[in-house]
């Protein structure tokens, strides 16, 4: 019984539970979203735009900033709309967040971003605005293959234990 137990065993056990773990405790529906917020939409995924952009018609008022458009010209910007262009991963994503909601005196924000990817999303927005609440509003991944839906939360939970090791970038 306990050579069943090595430490190969422990190691893929621990790191299948985390997984589990992290999955789990990955938001599933949209936070409330109030009059005067800020949508910040992460870009990476043709869902989530598009979401965002629903999420706005849903509430007039609030302020759309798509986030790492990757050029621009990308996305037409009106007073409502506003495109950052520069960041090019999900850490300077958080650097040109902070930028934003710290020049517009945000101290509450939502975030549009796909499900997997939400939790290494908010812990790093959270480490450059730690005084700021952060509203999660996922976009769920419909449409998929559940392995490639497997993939990608794979993926992404290996990202979030790098990223908790402090590499940002990479």
């Amino acid at each position: 019984m306990i050579r069943f137990f090595t430490p190969s065993f422990l190691i893929v056990a621990l790191f299948v539970f985390g997984g589990m773990m992290f999955k789990s405790m990955a938001p599933r529906a949209c936070g409330t979203i109030l009059s005067d917020d800020s949508i910040f939409v992460l870009t990476g995924d043709a869902r989530r735009i598009p979401f965002a952009m629903r999420k706005m018609r849903e509430n007039p008022d609030v302020d759309l900033y798509i986030i790492g458009a990757g050029g621009p010209g990308s996305y037409e910007t009106t007073k409502k709309v506003n495109v950052e262009s520069e960041s090019k991963s999900t850490y300077q994503n958080a650097m040109a967040i902070r930028d934003i909601a710290n020049k517009t005196g945000l101290d509450r924000i939502v975030v549009v971003t796909t499900e997997d990817h939400m939790n290494r999303a908010q812990y790093l927005i959270a480490q450059e605005l730690p005084n700021t609440e952060i509203v999660a509003c996922p976009v769920p991944l419909t449409d998929m293959p559940a392995t490639k839906r497997l993939e990608r939360w794979t993926t992404e939970y290996v990202k979030y234990i790098v990223t908790m090791f402090g590499i940002k970038e990479g």
